[in-house]
């Protein structure tokens, strides 16, 4: 990612407060075209981190309607840089949040009503926390692109456990660690930028941008997606981001896809066992080439709906946000009436450099 966007906002008075809270526990630690129906599962609903506004909104997943602020950039913990998000098994929501050695930190809130729970887990390894994910062993898995490695937590207490990767400055390393996602067989994925860490800044010595496999019970990996081919109308480079699996995956014997999307445009689809290329779906909605806009993360419905958020990276832009829909199993575009392509929300000034995004029922 370039540097320049994910600058902390010297501006606003929660960084101090979540970086006082970091630093108090380091000190003690050590450390598919149809309209969506209601249901009696309540409403669906898109959280997105915002990234530079330090804030994480709700979308009505149906209609886009915008719903409001889940979690307020002057709440509690004072969120700064939101990046990924997850729930865990008992529905709390996690959140990454910080950009520095001093403020970086995973914060716990509750999953319906976006309470501030605690800071949950700290580590002085971590540096600007970009994915997260439980594993099968009872952790909770966090990349930090920063010092380019992967931490593990205790899923329950929030405890530092140890170093599960650390990148090495080579082709196939863990080099500027995105997205973290679990299969159903337990292995653990990693998108890289490509990146090497250096006294706190994201360096580009030219590594590939690619997709790891992890076993999680050796520690070794394997490149599982190499560099793909530069999208028609990208930006001159590859930063694999986002990680979701297909709406199959879950269900015994269907088929399973992983969805991967790139910083600099497109979402490419490959198969989960082969890591072949299946699919290409264009994420272009500005419709100039290059690209006016950059791509964040990925999340899938209940219904197999496949959204991202995009944003504006003009010279001078602010930053606005978009939402894309796609259907999950043809790749189709669903945009909503009214817009074009993949659009589902048009840029909107409450959405500001998002890149994490989740869906849930409320």
């Amino acid at each position: 990612m370039n540097r320049r966007l994910i600058a902390p906002r010297t501006s606003s008075r929660a960084p101090l407060r979540l970086a006082a809270l970091v630093a108090f526990t380091v000190a003690f630690t050590g450390g598919c075209g149809e309209v969506e129906p209601e249901t009696p599962a309540g409403r669906g609903v898109l959280l997105i981190g915002n990234s530079r506004a330090d804030n994480v909104v709700r979308f009505d997943a149906r209609t886009g309607e915008f719903l409001g602020d889940f979690i307020e950039d002057d709440g509690p913990a004072g969120l700064i840089a939101p990046d990924a998000l997850v729930f865990n098994q008992g529905g709390d929501l996690f959140v990454s949040s910080g950009d520095t050695t001093e403020n970086s930190a995973i914060v716990r809130y509750d999953g319906q009503t976006g309470e501030f729970l605690t800071v949950f887990a700290v580590a002085r390894s971590l540096v600007r926390p970009t994915g997260l994910a439980f594993g099968p062993d009872d952790r909770l898995y966090v990349s930090s692109l920063l010092t380019d490695r992967i931490l593990r937590f205790d899923a329950e207490t929030g405890s530092f456990i140890d170093v599960f990767a650390t990148g090495n400055g080579a082709p196939g390393g863990l080099n500027g660690p995105n997205a973290l996602a679990f299969d159903r067989a337990g292995r653990l994925y990693v998108s890289t930028q490509g990146s090497v860490a250096v006294d706190g800044q994201p360096t580009f010595p030219g590594l590939p941008s690619q997709v790891l496999r992890f076993d999680i019970a050796t520690g070794q990996s394997e490149v599982f997606i190499d560099q793909p081919e530069l999208s028609p109308a990208g930006l001159g480079y590859i930063r694999l981001l986002g990680l979701a699996f297909g709406p199959d995956c879950e269900r015994s014997g269907g088929e399973c896809d992983l969805f991967v999307s790139d910083f600099a445009n497109d979402i490419r689809r490959h198969d989960l066992e082969s890591g072949a290329l299946e699919a290409t779906l264009s994420t272009n909605y500005s419709g100039t080439v290059p690209a006016g806009n950059n791509l964040g993360g990925l999340a899938f419905d209940d219904e197999g709906r496949l959204y991202s958020v995009g944003f504006d990276n003009t010279q001078g832009g602010e930053l606005r946000g978009a939402l894309l829909r796609f259907d999950g199993r043809t790749n189709a575009p669903l945009p909503s009436s009214g817009n074009t392509g993949a659009v589902f929300v048009p840029p909107t000034g409450e959405l500001v450099r998002p890149i994490g995004i989740t869906f849930t029922r409320q």
